[in-house]
């Protein structure tokens, strides 16, 4: 079965407007059986997005508007391709209790999700890193050091494996990498092997999979996909299931990384 488990929609505040019929039928075409659209949630009620525009994920009242429209599109493809409604929810430490709420409320219309980290919090502060290069060279002074991001990063993405948001927490953890979004403009020598290894050994415990997500190929200051080789091949000895994901936030990028992750 071939699988994009990781697309956008015209939902997407920062992304395109693209129709959701354009991203099928260029599916499709691509040689795709299923697709998951899993666009950004609304944030845990009481965080404030730290974003300049605040477009990180979709208004709560856009949600069934969301859902109707992808289960209207569900019958008229079903011969042709299998589609999921989904969402990519944020995990965004101290705020575990909002975040397992919306999901208890929310989840029986889901048939699949990725659960993300794209929020750090320092203090009582919380950046997203993976916003711009600015915004993160501002972390690394804040924080004292690259390093010290990068920990915060990785001791993030653990806690969020182990957190308890009840029956719906999605079971697919994404783009685990991200943190190396901007690695050209600020290398790291350390690959952060035993935290990675951390993390795909508790996600291996949960039965979680790992989102293969190809979209870091693309960005000009990454390169490389997310996560890169050497992890998809650890978690692989580990049984860990990989998802393709694409994280198309319009058309055209359809199987980006794709060839990088599997060629």
């Amino acid at each position: 079965m071939k699988k994009d488990g990781h697309i956008h929609t015209p939902f997407c505040p920062h992304g395109t407007k693209d129709a959701f019929e354009e991203y099928i039928e260029k599916a499709i075409q691509l040689g795709f059986s299923e697709i998951s659209f899993t666009e950004h949630a609304p944030l845990p009620e009481g965080f404030i997005d730290t974003t300049p525009d605040q477009d990180s994920g979709m208004k709560l009242e856009e949600l069934e508007a969301y859902f109707e429209q992808i289960n209207q599109l569900k019958p008229m493809y079903k011969d042709k391709i299998r589609i999921n409604c989904g969402l990519e929810v944020d995990y965004v430490e101290g705020f575990e209790a909002q975040t397992k709420d919306f999901l208890n409320y929310y989840g029986h219309k889901l048939d699949d999700a990725v659960l993300s980290v794209h929020f750090l919090k320092h203090g009582d502060t919380y950046d997203c890193l993976d916003y711009s290069p600015n915004v993160f060279e501002k972390m690394i002074r804040q924080y004292g050091s690259i390093q010290h991001v990068y920990e915060n990063y990785f001791r993030t993405l653990l806690k969020s494996i182990q957190s308890d948001l009840g029956p719906f927490k999605p079971k697919r953890i994404g783009h685990i990498t991200l943190v190396r979004k901007f690695q050209k403009k600020f290398p790291m020598a350390h690959d952060y092997r035993s935290e990675i290894l951390q993390i795909l050994q508790a996600m291996k415990e949960r039965g979680y999979e790992l989102d293969y997500n190809g979209a870091g190929t693309s960005k000009p200051l990454c390169g490389e996909t997310y996560p890169p080789k050497w992890v998809s091949e650890e978690a692989i000895k580990l049984q860990i299931p990989l998802v393709y994901g694409s994280d198309a936030h319009q058309v055209k990028e359809l199987k980006q990384g794709y060839n990088a992750l599997f060629v």
